[in-house]
């Protein structure tokens, strides 16, 4: 320890027992409870094997992709990267991890809420949680103090700001075929592959991936069925063909609006060939189906300004749920890995209730009061 007119300079000089190096450590503190303070920390620094002092910034470069593992590189891999690069090291990067509090996650949530969407808030608060995980792992937090926040947060803006009757995919849906088919029609002014997506991927109920990874040979019109093996989206270095989000295939039947496209799509054509191509010939992506069609300017005319490239998927499903499949069948079709899931298709029967409320007021009336009466009388018990 060195004293000085501003302070005291506390210093340290070791060599490192792997690079042989001479290392040097100094901090400018105000008393000799600080210096012994930061001696201590560089000493439990040793004992762990790193720096407890280093930035968020520094530990993420540390451990690499890490904190990563069990994703998919892919897609959910990726777009957790993104969140990570993108907002959470430029809020929260230049802090110590172990001055990362509760606290300062929650002010820092409550920024990204105001300016972002939900599934943005979800691909941001995701790979922060992770991360902490790795810190709690690696000895320098005891907690990670983003886990409790991140629950509540993911549950509030699920749906923000939705009723719970907008939070059901029934919401998301297309009311009917003729509209369905006003939006095929819209679409195919600009080339028929666009309006042919948007059947596929509505009477499939198929994810956009989905649709761009058919083949031919995935028709088989002798059982009536399509069978969705692999998705194909924008990735890394490219396309990514990969197999469908629950790793299982698919059998869809083919509904009779859909059967003429399918044919006209399957004419001529060899089992491998892509069952459905673009304008020049590559695959269609949920990106290029938006920007090509002007979607947002179409369902907006439809009268449908919600509507996104998924909400087909959520149209095929709510017709199925209320063309009474059983719900274990439509759970197969829709290759949902949990029932509860599947059960959000279905309409809202509410009428228990109305029969609950008959008998409560059966209950209630003049009638109801005087049987009750004469059925807990002491001569009625038998007393």
């Amino acid at each position: 320890m060195e004293r000085r007119s501003y302070g005291i300079r506390a210093r340290a000089r070791w060599t490192d027992p792997t690079t042989k190096r001479r290392v040097i450590r100094s901090e400018i503190v105000r008393d000799e409870a600080a210096a012994h303070a930061f001696f201590d920390q560089l000493r439990n620094s040793s004992t762990k094997g790193m720096d407890v002092s280093m930035t968020l910034l520094e530990f993420v470069t540390s451990i690499g992709d890490r904190w990563a593992r069990g994703l998919d590189p892919t897609s959910t891999g990726e777009t957790y990267g993104y969140g990570l690069k993108l907002r959470v090291l430029p809020a929260l990067g230049h802090l110590p991890v172990t001055q990362i509090t509760a606290g300062i996650i929650d002010r820092t949530i409550d920024e990204w809420e105001q300016r972002h969407g939900a599934s943005t808030i979800k691909n941001t608060i995701a790979p922060l949680v992770r991360v902490l995980d790795e810190a709690v792992r690696d000895g320098l937090i005891q907690i990670n103090p983003a886990k409790n926040r991140a629950k509540r947060s993911l549950n509030r803006n699920a749906f923000r700001g939705q009723s719970a009757e907008h939070t059901s995919p029934r919401a998301h849906a297309i009311p009917d075929m003729k509209t369905l088919n006003r939006l095929a029609r819209a679409c195919g002014k600009v080339h028929q592959s666009y309006s042919d997506f948007v059947m596929l991927a509505a009477l499939l109920a198929a994810r956009s991936s989905e649709v761009s990874g058919l083949q031919v040979g995935d028709v088989d019109y002798g059982k009536n069925l399509v069978v969705i093996r692999r998705q194909v989206f924008p990735g890394k270095g490219g396309l990514v063909t990969k197999p469908t989000k629950s790793r299982k295939e698919r059998r869809v039947p083919i509904l009779e609006p859909l059967r003429p496209v399918l044919e006209r799509l399957t004419d001529g054509k060899e089992p491998e060939d892509s069952l459905l191509v673009g304008p020049k010939g590559g695959y269609l992506t949920t990106a290029t189906v938006r920007d090509a069609t002007n979607w947002d300017g179409i369902v907006a005319k439809l009268g449908l300004p919600d509507l996104t490239r998924h909400g087909l998927r959520h149209t095929g499903a709510t017709w199925m749920a209320d063309a009474g499949i059983p719900l274990h069948v439509l759970q197969d079709i829709l290759g949902h890995a949990s029932m509860e899931t599947t059960r959000g298709y279905l309409h809202p029967d509410d009428r228990h209730l109305a029969s609950a409320a008959e008998q409560a007021n059966a209950f209630l009336s003049t009638a109801g009061q005087r049987k009750n009466a004469r059925r807990s009388s002491p001569a009625t018990r038998g007393l």
